[in-house]
């Protein structure tokens, strides 16, 4: 677009050069330059194979220099009959490397601005083809723009080189990090081992008839996640209000009876913890939103203005009905589409945030008529698509709330229904009904716990 117009792309060619100039002449700066730039910002196609070529050979351990930079070129099928001429000569109009960094900045600041006209070129050809409703160029400009300000570009093929590159560096971060689990954690150790933690990217579904406990653990795994990880945790909730939720977070927190906390009949014993708990409440970067007219776009849309997002909770799936939206959209449809829509964007949503989003979702009636009234992930309510989207989902369950003479009343069992990263199962959960919350479960602690 830009060479038909007659106009250039914005790039550097001098700080590309000097960038990987510098990189050649000395090794230690490296680490900080693939730390700052990826081989597709740089515009020059000689200088983005060098650069993807060294990125390869630091992330797998191997010697870096100009031969055997010129020798894994060739491997690559990237050498030229130009390169070793053209590498000689990067090295020698750079004369130190103390500025890498700064070179590496206007690479890309130029990388940048070019993905901006890219997008700007996009959002302006989807609205003068006119071809959907406004609000969804919207929503897909403000997708554009989210995922520059996130270093990402939506769509493209990618090289499987790059991907490898990628994956063998999340590789090395985790066994470098002495973390168990890869993702965030629930704050609930037995569940972790089984879902690997909350990933980024993922949709975990929660499920239950009402009276599990699902709002009940989500606010269990979002204030760990508040508490643990200091990053920012985004609560959307259409059914309960702000003050009914933190009421809960307090009353687990501070292990005090609900009931205690909303008549207000308190000792001077837990009117202390209640005061250590709400200090502990306010101390994280956890937000609440209670409109219950939200819809997915309005939810996103809050989010990507978030900065260090770390979780999004909501709850709960079927109460999102075309809210926020254009009522007429759906008239006619039946509501399982509507649902399968919700539960798309929700996965689309995570992909996008690059964070794992915690929906809570009601369970048809159709366990109740069963003699097992374990949950199933047929029992999902009005979407068998909701299986589909969901990276995880987990079915809560108490024999105690049909049987209050039962062996464990208090016990709950988390069912790991589906596990994309790995084994389904049952966690067993000790329900505390006083304080509304969840906690391991003793038949399961071992020294991890401690």
């Amino acid at each position: 677009m830009e060479e038909l117009l007659g106009r250039q792309a914005p790039h550097s060619a001098s700080a590309e050069q000097a960038v990987i100039g510098s990189m050649l002449i000395d090794t230690r700066c490296i680490p900080d330059v693939i730390e700052r730039l990826k081989g597709a910002e740089f515009y020059i196609q000689q200088n983005r194979d060098i650069f993807e070529t060294i990125y390869a050979m630091f992330s797998y351990g191997q010697t870096i220099d100009p031969i055997t930079v010129l020798d894994q070129m060739k491997t690559r099928g990237v050498f030229r009959e130009t390169s070793t001429a053209y590498i000689a000569e990067l090295m020698r109009i750079t004369p130190t490397a103390a500025n890498v960094l700064e070179y590496a900045a206007i690479v890309s600041d130029r990388a940048l601005l070019r993905n901006l006209a890219t997008a700007a070129d996009e959002i302006n050809t989807l609205v003068y083809e006119g071809t959907g409703e406004a609000e969804n160029m919207l929503e897909a400009a403000e997708r554009k723009i989210y995922a520059l300000r996130q270093g990402r570009v939506v769509g493209g093929l990618v090289p499987i080189s790059t991907v490898v590159q990628t994956v063998y560096s999340n590789l090395s971060e985790a066994a470098s990090s002495g973390q168990k689990i890869p993702g965030l954690s629930t704050g609930l150790n037995d569940l972790d081992r089984f879902i690997l933690g909350l990933n980024k990217g993922e949709l975990i579904l929660i499920a239950a008839r009402p009276g599990m406990g699902k709002t009940s653990i989500a606010l269990n795994i979002a204030m760990n996640v508040a508490k643990k990880s200091g990053k920012t945790v985004a609560v959307f909730s259409l059914e309960m209000s702000r003050e009914q939720l933190v009421s809960r977070l307090l009353a687990g927190e501070g292990l005090v009876p609900s009931q205690n906390l909303l008549t207000g009949q308190l000792n001077s014993d837990e009117w202390k913890r209640i005061a250590a708990a709400a200090q502990v409440l306010s101390a994280t970067d956890m937000r609440i939103d209670d409109n219950p007219m939200l819809s997915v776009s309005d939810m996103n849309a809050q989010c990507r203005r978030i900065s260090n997002l770390g979780l999004v909770v909501i709850d709960y799936l079927q109460l999102m009905q075309s809210a926020g939206g254009d009522s007429r959209k759906y008239a006619g449809e039946n509501r399982q589409q509507v649902v399968s829509d919700m539960s798309r964007m929700l996965k689309i949503m995570a992909k996008e945030l690059n964070v794992p989003v915690i929906c809570l979702s009601q369970l048809s009636r159709a366990s109740e008529g069963r003699p097992n009234k374990r949950p199933m992930l047929s029992d999902l309510r009005e979407s068998g698509a909701i299986e589909q989207d969901a990276d995880v989902v987990i079915g809560l369950y108490r024999e105690g709330y049909y049987n209050a003479e039962c062996e464990e009343p208090n016990v709950s069992e988390a069912i790991v229904l589906k596990n994309r990263k790995g084994q389904t199962g049952t966690v067993k959960l000790a329900w505390l009904a006083e304080y509304t919350t969840f906690a391991a479960y003793e038949g399961n602690l071992n020294e991890d716990d401690y």
